[in-house]
């Protein structure tokens, strides 16, 4: 895991799928007792999951909540702004999907699609782009201010692990619909998003939203490390909660 502070390559072995599983396990039993803290204590959290096509951003994102309520853990994945949405402020349409006290909502891209894709593919200009840059560390200013801990991750997967996993998805007939329109032009685009990236990255990791980077060639690995770091920003704890009982079975109408 890195952010401008912290870093972690992919020197390890790809790790097993028995050692895997027993680590996710683990890790998912303390994103339980995370949300139940969220909910005791009312607090509200942002997940950003960004990165290239193919980085395994969906995969991590369901590894994250699969064992978790989804009424607490809340998945905002929103299709293209419709013809009234192109008319509001761009990051209008972002707002009503932030947490309210006891929620953690996750992005699966968010608004820094205005950074990558729409920039890339020439969706926005290069005046709305660079505007984008200067207002995006206020906006996340004004969130943070506003109670919510915003997290930030970004998944960085190699060229060549890209290059194989869209060659994968070609080959399968039950994995090409993993193929959007925009994920084949992002191959001859590798560079152009690189670019895209590192301006990202320059202007809007921040003290109050760092960005943490998450080296995913190894798709397993890069899941445990983003729970892992997920649980370290948050300071959690056993919510109070009743101890279950089983209540016995009525004998009435027997």
């Amino acid at each position: 895991m890195e952010s401008q502070k912290t870093s972690s390559g992919n020197a390890k072995p790809k790790i097993g799928k028995k050692e895997y599983l027993k680590e996710l396990r683990g890790l998912q039993v303390e994103l339980c007792k995370l949300q139940d803290w969220v909910e005791h204590k009312g607090l509200r959290i942002v997940l950003l999951s960004e990165g290239r096509d193919g980085a395994g951003k969906g995969r991590t994102i369901k590894a994250i909540t699969e064992r978790v309520s989804p009424r607490l853990f809340r998945v905002v994945a929103l299709p293209a702004p419709s013809d009234r949405e192109k008319t509001q402020m761009y990051m209008e349409r972002y707002v009503p999907h932030l947490p309210a006290a006891g929620e953690i909502v996750i992005f699966d891209r968010s608004w820094y699609n205005r950074a990558g894709v729409e920039y890339v593919m020439g969706f926005c200009t290069k005046d709305r782009h660079l505007r984008f840059l200067e207002l995006c560390p206020i906006f996340e200013n004004v969130v943070a201010e506003s109670g919510v801990a915003l997290l930030k991750f970004w998944l960085e997967v190699s060229n060549e692990e890209q290059e194989r996993r869209f060659q994968a998805r070609i080959d399968d007939p039950l994995r090409q619909w993993k193929l959007s329109p925009m994920d084949l032009p992002s191959r001859s685009r590798w560079y152009e998003y690189s670019r895209a990236r590192d301006m990202m990255l320059a202007a809007t990791d921040t003290e109050t939203a760092p960005w943490y980077i998450v080296r995913s060639d190894d798709k397993k690995r890069a899941r445990l490390n983003c729970i892992s770091q997920l649980l370290s920003l948050i300071d959690y704890k056993n919510a109070p909660r009743e101890k279950i009982r089983m209540p016995r079975r009525s004998t009435k109408g027997a």
